[in-house]
């Protein structure tokens, strides 16, 4: 296993931190997306109970985190809701979300929401980490992005914002660049709807838009 000296730790964030900057999906440091985990990643989940897994499976995918949290305090205490929270959640845009929503990121509170809210708009995820970068250190930066996305531009977005996307790989990449300029949502969801279900077709849609 290669192992660090701790001087190169911060240097090694940076990096993520300025690799980033063109992504809109905050960058996945080990938060599981209950939309893509496997059954063995959400039965890890500490205080998730196996039926709430099974039930996450068969109603998933969960197009905003408020109707995850729905599900899942039916299930854990709200002593657990947190340690859960750390572990697994659904990224929420940053544009388009509600008080009660931010409020379910662990370690985020009523100074945390107000900051979060009074840069929205927010053009892209650089912004977050320019503004709520001025409140807390790289480290926290770096977990709090996790949680969050902003909504790319599907006719200029650049391959690296495209494939932050939770689940995008490269197939999906060439699929949603091959139909550029979109001249509607309606057509990203004809051309992109080939190649997937709808379920999937609606996950992805939340995180792109037209300008």
């Amino acid at each position: 296993m290669l192992h660090l000296r701790r001087s190169a730790l911060p240097l090694l964030l940076l990096s993520s931190i300025a690799s980033s900057a063109h992504a809109q999906v905050g960058e996945n440091l080990g938060l599981l997306n209950p939309n893509l985990a496997s059954s063995a990643e959400l039965g890890g989940v500490p205080g998730l109970p196996s039926a709430a897994v099974a039930e996450i499976e068969e109603r998933r995918p969960f197009l905003r985190m408020d109707d995850l949290h729905a599900l899942v305090t039916r299930h854990v205490s709200s002593d657990a809701l947190e340690g859960v929270y750390r572990a697994m959640w659904v990224p929420i845009d940053l544009n388009d979300v509600k008080e009660e929503e931010i409020l379910l990121i662990p370690g985020v509170g009523a100074r945390m929401l107000h900051e979060f809210e009074e840069y929205r708009p927010y053009a892209g995820l650089a912004e977050f980490h320019r503004e709520i970068g001025k409140y807390v250190d790289d480290a926290e930066l770096a977990r709090l992005a996790q949680y969050v996305y902003v909504r790319i531009d599907l006719n200029t977005a650049s391959e690296e914002a495209i494939l932050s996307i939770p689940g995008v790989g490269a197939r999906m990449l060439h699929e949603f660049e091959e139909y550029r300029p979109y001249e509607s949502m309606a057509q990203f969801r004809r051309e992109i709807g080939k190649y997937v279900d709808d379920a999937e077709l609606s996950r992805l849609e939340r995180y792109v838009e037209i300008r």
